[in-house]
């Protein structure tokens, strides 16, 4: 289950680096609250992980899941660029969290 709550942590880290996007430097009142009400659930679902398994791996899933979410959201919803050395990189990114999760123990 940790892993479960970890997953959702990571999407509310995605949803929350988008929504910051969105909140247009805190001038938008929807986006902003949206942005603080998904930190808010990020932190509670990476604490429930944090029961079991260890800071260093589930900080690193966290954040991992966080950047690959906004690396396709960027690209889904804001146009950024698609070339092949980004698509390698992010490509590193999912093989290392693969790597963790399949070395946790847990």
């Amino acid at each position: 289950m940790a892993w479960i709550f970890l997953l959702i942590a990571g999407v509310f880290e995605t949803g929350w680096a988008i929504g910051l996007k969105y909140a247009d430097g805190f001038k938008n009142l929807l986006a902003t609250s949206w942005t603080v009400i998904a930190m808010a659930l990020s932190l509670y679902f990476l604490s429930l992980s944090l029961k079991t398994i260890p800071i260093g791996t589930a900080y690193a899933v966290w954040t991992g899941i966080g950047a690959l979410g906004a690396f396709v959201l960027g690209i889904l919803l804001f146009k950024e660029p698609v070339d092949f050395w980004r698509i390698f990189f992010i490509s590193l990114l999912i093989i290392s969290l693969a790597g963790l999760k399949s070395t946790s123990g847990v």
